[in-house]
């Protein structure tokens, strides 16, 4: 279990990132378009996942607009915006804001993705949902960065994660 603030208080999460070197792990996250997108679905691409608690908070919306606007200058790479709002919700979001360079994924069924990666939020008022993370992957699926922001109103570290690339 890892621990990290909002507001400065500590909460919890249900357990450790995957470790660099290691295989990125399959999943199923719904698509916008409600199809379920699997990791064969991004095959060969180097993959940014930018997960955090709902796009309908002011840092959250901020990683989306800051990595769609790098994502348009990335060879081989995908930007994958993974929640557990609904896919109508991010669907909203991106489409008021213009956005197109990232894939917005759901884990709103079961939160499975979060809790098989150990970011899901165990306590305090933001529990059940993800905390701030990015994992990068190469074309291979080996993770060559993670991140786990120690305050979950914090904006990651967008250079390290684009030079894990």
């Amino acid at each position: 279990m890892a621990s990290v603030t909002l507001g400065g208080n500590a909460i919890h999460t249900s357990g450790d990132l995957p470790k660099v070197g290691s295989q990125l792990a399959d999943f199923k996250l719904v698509q916008n378009d409600l199809a379920v997108a699997s990791l064969s679905s991004f095959a060969g691409k180097k993959l940014v996942l930018n997960i955090f608690p709902s796009v309908d908070t002011g840092t959250c919306a901020a990683s989306v607009r800051k990595f769609n606007e790098q994502a348009s200058g990335l060879e081989n790479t995908t930007v994958l915006c993974i929640s557990r709002d609904l896919p109508f919700a991010q669907k909203r979001f991106c489409a008021a804001e213009g956005l197109e360079n990232v894939i917005n994924l759901s884990d709103f069924k079961e939160g499975a993705f979060g809790k098989a990666n150990g970011l899901e939020i165990l306590d305090g008022p933001l529990a059940g949902l993800h905390s701030r993370v990015i994992i990068v992957a190469d074309a291979n699926g080996t993770i060559t960065h993670t991140e786990q922001v120690s305050e979950i109103a914090n904006e990651p570290n967008y250079e390290a994660a684009l030079a894990a690339l």
